[in-house]
């Protein structure tokens, strides 16, 4: 049911980003029009994942969900709900990283290209962003020790 929530702030940039829209073709190119309608889908699907995120936490953490220690409902809610906080964070974490590394080691190689005594500066910030995959994966293996 959560999942549902969450399938909007999926599908809705998407919809906005192919819907065709009329723009006046002497005002905007097609390239300045696509990074326009681009941008704003990317900030539509960060505001409704943040807030369909926020509404899913405070529904989680609610005094209601742990009126009775011994319901097996609330035991289960919040078991799901420590897999799906540990999978949230090691899926972001690897994303995020993916995303550094690509940027950080394109440079890097271009710094290397041109000097080779560059190498050690530049393997730095490459490393810098694996971190965060290791950092993902540190705090969900600390939400699973408390599972």
């Amino acid at each position: 049911m959560i999942f549902l929530l969450f399938l909007p702030t999926i599908i809705a940039p998407f919809i906005y980003f192919y819907y065709p829209k009329k723009i006046n073709a002497h005002t905007l190119s097609n390239r300045h029009k696509n990074i326009k309608r681009g941008k704003t889908a990317i900030y539509l699907n960060c505001i409704s994942f943040i807030a369909a995120f926020l509404i899913v936490t405070i529904f989680i953490f609610s005094t209601s969900a742990y009126a009775s220690a011994e319901s097996s409902t609330t035991s289960e809610l919040a078991l799901a709900a420590a897999f799906i906080g540990a999978g949230l964070v090691t899926g972001l974490g690897a994303i995020g990283t993916g995303i550094a590394v690509s940027s950080a080691a394109a440079a890097a190689i271009g710094a290397i290209s041109e000097n080779e005594n560059n190498f050690g500066k530049a393997m730095i910030f490459v490393a810098m962003a694996e971190g965060i995959a290791i950092y993902g994966l540190l705090i969900s293996f600390m939400i699973l020790g408390r599972v």
